[in-house]
């Protein structure tokens, strides 16, 4: 679980036993119980299994792929595959490939709904790059409707692993990958990805194709 489960889901706990306490109900707890139970579901943290082999591109986090498009970038051609967390999702984000953090920028924001096409340029975000495995990947944590915190724990010139948890969105968010224009597509429109786990794309040179 992240350490932020634990802080609301005591605090509240705490509540619960003060307001028993104070009022001789414990009725008046049912409310910070409940509230404690969701935040300690809510900030769970499952352990995953990575798929091994060169060239793989694997999801930073949880939820259902809303969109696989091709764009233009001041670097060339990409691919960019969004995913949506919903409240329900396990909002721990993962690192999609191996390599070194080359650029970790924040960037302030609206908070857009995620659904919505213009929040992956407009809302609060965190983006960023990993280079490694011979091709570079970009990847956005993306604040949304609810979400009011973006948390990432690393930063630039930090190695990270493929599937290596890097830090969280809190409440409902979105995630982007930005893959090169030659990565062969694993996912569609509809799919549920977990985070770390399901294969988003692999290089066509990769072991993975």
């Amino acid at each position: 679980m992240v350490r932020d489960g634990y802080i609301y889901g005591l605090s509240l706990l705490a509540v619960a036993v003060m307001l028993a306490w104070a009022t001789g109900n414990w009725a008046w707890s049912i409310a910070p119980v409940l509230l404690a139970a969701f935040f300690l579901w809510f900030f769970r943290d499952p352990k995953r299994t990575i798929p091994a082999g060169a060239g793989l591109i694997v999801s930073p986090g949880d939820g259902l792929v809303t969109e696989t498009v091709a764009i233009a970038t001041p670097q060339g051609p990409r691919q960019r595959i969004s995913i949506f967390l919903s409240v329900f999702n396990v909002h721990v984000n993962r690192s999609p490939i191996g390599g070194v953090l080359t650029s970790v920028r924040y960037q302030k924001g609206q908070y857009l709904n995620a659904m919505n096409p213009a929040s992956a340029d407009r809302n609060e975000q965190n983006v960023v790059t990993v280079q490694g495995e011979g091709f570079e990947i970009t990847f956005k944590q993306i604040a949304g409707l609810l979400a009011r915190r973006i948390v990432f724990n690393l930063a630039e010139g930090d190695r990270v692993e493929r599937g290596q948890r890097v830090g969280l969105i809190k409440f409902g968010s979105r995630v982007d990958v930005l893959l090169p224009a030659e990565a062969v597509l694993r996912v569609k429109v509809g799919d549920k990805v977990q985070g770390g786990a399901s294969v988003l794309a692999a290089m066509p040179d990769g072991e993975g194709l």
